[in-house]
């Protein structure tokens, strides 16, 4: 089964100029086509301004109010940001005429869990985008471009659509709208006015296009469209809608990027495994360098929500050289994706996937020098072999001894140990509870070592990993010192 649902956007030419993220201006803002309004919100309208009218009525009614040229390339571009963002419910998404787009969403939709929680989730990437939509779905992607220019309603059978579209009005057909006086001489005010008209004479008198049209949207015929086709490379920029003295403000644009990012990422089956934000300055005569964060990934994900906190973490310790003007995310590098893991039960303790967000995030909060991870050194020599370098850093395989006891925690420097009747004493007397375990080495690079470490127990059961200093001028039992060396979990 076939079904489509198509996204309109009544206010896209004021949005362009005026995102619903940004803050609105007090009075008003208004678009302009050929000196005329063609859309307003509704502060201008609440000082008077209406369609139709002129600049210069605009200006004598509300001096204030903000007033943009309609730019035909902007939008276009707007429309195809909007495309790339939803390709992450399909990649058979197509741009159709006044600000709209179709997507064919047969098989995505016990994925997403649904028609209605994938309307619900197309409105959250919408919102993110900063754009108000009108959202209807049906069996053929024309009846249901035709819905969401008037209303959002959800229709899954053909006989509810005959319904439903007979009910529209004539000029929602862009056919319709240059015979549009010939009609409503004959008295056509609705869809199916039109439809009771003899097929023969309607062709005759407005092509073939209007009854393709009209046959498209009720099923009769069979659609074709030209789906969009998604670059190589991902690379999106915004501008900032004023100047941002604080890296933590500009989260709102970056969440937007990234909103097209996951639905690049959804519509070739890829996923990122780095990515750079650039933060813009300054241009021009006072350029200024600008900031880039690159952020590294342990494991490819197209997940937007990992991607968010991530860049929420690094951008709330950067601190800003200069105000920003806009934004540009790139993806550094990409990957197929992964299919899912098919396995029955959930791994215990979470999967491999959940370990690598969990400390991609740790990284991203505290700063890569504060992550570690052991990293041992082929040295007998524990406080040499004991050796720790950042998580991000790659791996070297290293061959440990086995059968010894090794504790958990290591002193940087051991302390040396108070003695009470010829035993080493730490809170309690130290009981051996292990052999010994000579190490005498070093004397390759002028720092030698001699000890014979043993673990220790307490009275309180803990255990302490402790050594004997072996020098031959203390061979004496009320002479030998010890130390404490490490702490066993």
């Amino acid at each position: 089964m076939r079904v489509f649902f198509a996204v309109h956007l009544p206010k896209l030419p004021l949005e362009v100029f005026r995102p619903s993220w940004s803050p609105e201006p007090l009075h008003g803002c208004a678009v302009l086509e050929k000196e005329k309004v063609v859309i307003a919100d509704r502060a201008a309208r609440a000082a008077g301004v209406r369609m139709g009218m002129k600049r210069a009525g605009v200006v004598a009614l509300s001096p204030d109010t903000q007033m943009h040229d309609r730019d035909v390339n902007r939008e276009a571009s707007a429309l195809r940001d909007v495309g790339v963002a939803l390709m992450r419910f399909s990649p058979e998404l197509a741009l159709v005429d006044d600000a709209s787009l179709v997507v064919e969403i047969g098989a995505s939709l016990r994925l997403s869990g649904g028609l209605r929680a994938l309307c619900r989730q197309a409105r959250s990437v919408l919102a993110t985008l900063g754009l108000t939509a009108r959202i209807s779905t049906a069996p053929t992607g024309q009846g249901a471009w035709l819905l969401a220019k008037f209303g959002n309603r959800r229709v899954l059978k053909l006989t509810s659509l005959e319904k439903q579209l007979a009910t529209l009005p004539m000029i929602a057909v862009p056919e319709v709208q240059r015979f549009a006086d010939w009609f409503g001489g004959l008295g056509c005010e609705t869809i199916a006015d039109i439809r009771r008209l003899p097929r023969a004479g309607l062709q005759r008198r407005c092509g073939e296009h209007l009854l393709d049209s009209l046959d498209r949207a009720f099923g009769t015929a069979p659609e074709l469209f030209e789906w969009l086709e998604l670059p190589p490379t991902f690379s999106a920029r915004i501008e900032m809608p004023d100047r941002l003295e604080h890296a933590d403000g500009a989260l709102f644009g970056a969440h937007r990027l990234i909103v097209q990012l996951c639905g690049w990422l959804c519509g070739l089956q890829l996923a990122v495994t780095a990515l750079r934000l650039v933060l813009e300055h300054e241009r021009g005569r006072d350029a200024i360098e600008p900031t880039a964060i690159a952020i590294a990934l342990g494991e490819p994900t197209w997940r937007e929500d990992h991607l968010l906190r991530l860049l929420k973490e690094r951008l709330h310790r950067i601190e800003l050289t200069a105000p920003v003007i806009a934004l540009r995310l790139e993806a550094s590098n990409v990957k197929p994706a992964a299919p899912p893991s098919d396995t029955l039960f959930p791994e215990p303790g979470g999967s491999a996937e959940d370990h690598t967000r969990l400390v991609e995030l740790l990284v991203a909060r505290l700063g890569e020098e504060n992550v570690l991870r052991p990293a041992p050194t082929a040295d007998h020599r524990p406080e040499i072999a004991n050796r720790w370098v950042p998580v991000t850093q790659p791996s070297k395989p290293l061959k440990l001894p086995h059968g010894l006891p090794r504790p958990t925690w290591l002193l940087d420097t051991p302390v040396r140990l108070l003695m009470r009747q010829h035993r080493p004493f730490y809170g309690s007397p130290l009981r051996m509870v292990s052999p010994g375990e000579r190490i005498e080495t070093g004397w390759f690079d002028d720092e030698n070592v001699a000890r014979d470490y043993f673990v220790a127990q307490a009275d309180d059961q803990s255990c302490y990993w402790i050594f004997r200093d072996r020098v031959s001028s203390r061979d004496a039992e009320d002479e030998q010192r010890w130390f404490l060396h490490g702490l066993f979990g």
